[in-house]
């Protein structure tokens, strides 16, 4: 079968399956994200740990990491080569903007072990999301606090401040 990867112009992936081996009785919505350029995956899909890396716009190195330390449990085909899905694909876009935004390991560790339960603990990963969220908007506040401050010097040196 023919590996199947395409860009959209909308940063959207129509995917709800996960990867772990331990799969979750329904998928976690939070698995559906499309890379940050937009790039999707059929969900048939069967990609290199290369392909996924340039897709999701992360590391090699990364995604060995992310499943050395359980955020990705990776199926490996007869030749002992990583085999990535179209839901990992979408599990590491997740933790990435997760990472991006401040979120240590060790809570994207206890995230991933909670969709893993399942259902039951869709409250409790709400709830974490909704307490990074906060933390995210207060640091987005606080940058543009700085930027606001970066601006007027600029402006006061006789700089523009357009983008």
């Amino acid at each position: 079968m023919p590996l199947v990867f395409e860009r959209a112009r909308r940063p959207t992936v129509n995917i709800v399956t996960t990867s772990m081996h331990q799969r979750p009785a329904s998928p976690d919505p939070t698995d559906t994200l499309a890379a940050q350029d937009g790039a999707t995956v059929a969900s048939d899909a069967a990609l290199t740990i290369a392909e996924i890396a340039e897709l999701a716009g992360v590391s090699a190195h990364t995604l060995r990491y992310y499943e050395r330390v359980g955020l990705l449990a990776v199926p490996r085909n007869a030749a002992g080569h990583r085999v990535y899905g179209a839901g990992d694909f979408a599990r590491v876009v997740f933790l990435t903007r997760l990472r991006m935004t401040g979120m240590p390991i060790r809570e994207l560790q206890r995230y991933v072990g909670l969709v893993a339960q399942g259902e039951a603990t869709v409250p409790e990963r709400l709830r974490m999301l909704e307490q990074h969220r906060g933390a995210v908007r207060a640091q987005l506040q606080a940058l543009t606090f700085a930027l606001d401050a970066i601006e007027f010097k600029i402006a006061a040196y006789g700089g523009s401040c357009a983008p």
